[in-house]
């Protein structure tokens, strides 16, 4: 495999561009890794800082959703014109970097600066991968592979959960620690350094991808100096397209991800679990049924784009968020552990269909050299909503409709019960002008 940063010369065929999936699906893995974390260790950073849910949330959230927002388009500007692959390396050794200095936190500011340099790091990723991938995999396979990046989220948030109770549990169980030049740290702040330095060994690998030419743009580069106009100029002209799609399943992602981050804490405030038992069984639920949803997902979006229907991944998003409504509902009910295992199952399962296609669809609607900044614009809209509010809407239900911590599993199915619906609703609305919009990008 060449190190070199010439453009590779064969693409869309063959197992270098699944090598190349995998390589990324890695990055993404360590991306959740550091990402989901903070879900299990909500109970011991709460009792070190003296803060609520709601200020939790935004430890969780906010720090993390706005600056992964912000510097997503900047950064989508270098995935549209320079390497890609030496802007993921760059941003996998930033976010690695600055989730072991949350391990260095002393109070609330400090880790929620060290959040807000964990988002930056991890806005280089997603617009790039997205760009490289749709430059590897013609559009019969676009959504597999697509989906096979999107596992990344699956096996980062299960490993976060199932190595992190572990970490936790052992951590904790040696009290304080002193570390050498760093003085005494508590068990979930060795967790943090713990996670997030491996993640450079993945930085490393990245450097072993070729950047391959891109399709239907043999410079890369725009023609409009003023990349901020450019595609908003694009967006403009496809309004309705757009704003549906982007706006719907963003709202769908604040479903998604609040059910991530509480997801484990619900288990620990309503069956009694401790930390690590929790953190075994909600890693291995999301492992297994959002990694089988993302395969489904991607799939069937696959099987009907080649029948002709350019709104096919519009089409399994929609079901997919009415499919898993019922079981985050059950999750407000007094229900069994086995019934409520099961509902989380489910609930992952049908929710991830989306996982790898929300922002595949851009990659449908717009030309080559846009592909990085519609990613970023996606995302910026998706972080902020589904990342910087999820985790504070289910908190502030809890802190301030039903009063009382035990009630996490009533916050999070009323959460699901407002937005699954809307987003539904949204997307709906304007799905014969995405599917006009792909025809046009493609005719």
């Amino acid at each position: 495999m060449a190190m070199h940063g010439s453009p590779a010369s064969s693409q869309t065929s063959g197992w270098y561009s699944w090598y190349v999936v995998s390589v990324l699906m890695l990055a993404q893995t360590v991306s959740f890794i550091d990402r989901m974390i903070m879900g299990l260790l909500v109970g011991p950073i709460r009792s070190s800082f003296d803060i609520s849910d709601t200020q939790f949330s935004l430890l969780a959230g906010l720090a993390f959703g706005v600056f992964y927002a912000i510097m997503g388009l900047p950064l989508a500007v270098i995935a549209d014109r320079k390497s890609r692959r030496g802007l993921i390396a760059a941003g996998i050794s930033l976010w690695s970097a600055m989730t072991a200095a949350c391990g260095l936190a002393n109070g609330f500011w400090s880790l929620f600066f060290a959040r807000m340099g964990v988002g930056i790091g991890e806005a280089s990723l997603s617009p790039a991968a997205y760009s490289l991938i749709a430059d590897y995999f013609n559009r019969s396979t676009l959504a597999r592979a697509l989906s096979v990046y999107g596992i990344g989220i699956a096996i980062g948030s299960g490993l976060a959960y199932i190595l992190g109770g572990q970490v936790v549990n052992l951590v904790e169980s040696l009290g304080e620690i002193r570390v050498p030049l760093i003085g005494t740290m508590q068990g979930w702040q060795l967790t943090f350094v713990m996670v997030g330095l491996p993640g450079l060994l993945i930085a490393a690998l990245m450097m072993t991808v070729r950047e391959p030419k891109r399709k239907g743009d043999a410079t890369g580069a725009s023609a409009d100096t003023h990349w901020f106009r450019e595609i908003m100029a694009y967006v403009g002209s496809h309004k309705r397209a757009f704003l549906t799609h982007i706006f719907g399943t963003s709202i769908y992602i604040i479903v998604v991800y609040s059910l991530n981050i509480w997801g484990p804490s619900y288990l620990i405030r309503t069956f009694s679990m401790g930390r690590g038992e929790a953190g075994l069984i909600m890693g291995t639920i999301l492992l297994a049924g959002a990694t089988a949803g993302l395969l489904a997902g991607g799939t069937w979006a696959d099987r009907w784009l080649s029948k002709g229907r350019n709104d096919a991944y519009s089409q399994v998003i929609m079901r997919s968020a009415l499919m898993g409504l019922p079981f985050i509902l059950l999750l407000g009910f007094d229900i069994s552990l086995p019934v409520a295992l099961a509902s989380l199952l489910l609930a992952f399962f049908f929710t991830s269909f989306q996982g790898g296609i929300s922002a595949g669809t851009l990659q449908l609607m717009v030309p080559n050299r846009l592909r990085g900044r519609a990613t970023a614009l996606y995302f910026m809209t998706a972080n902020l909503l589904g990342v910087g509010l999820g985790p504070t809407v289910v908190a502030f239900c809890t802190d301030f409709v039903f009063g009382n911590d035990a009630a996490i599993g009533k916050s999070i199915a009323l959460t699901a019960a407002m937005l699954l619906p809307l987003g539904v609703l949204i997307i709906r609305s304007g799905l014969k002008q995405v599917e006009t919009t792909i025809e046009g990008n493609h005719s």
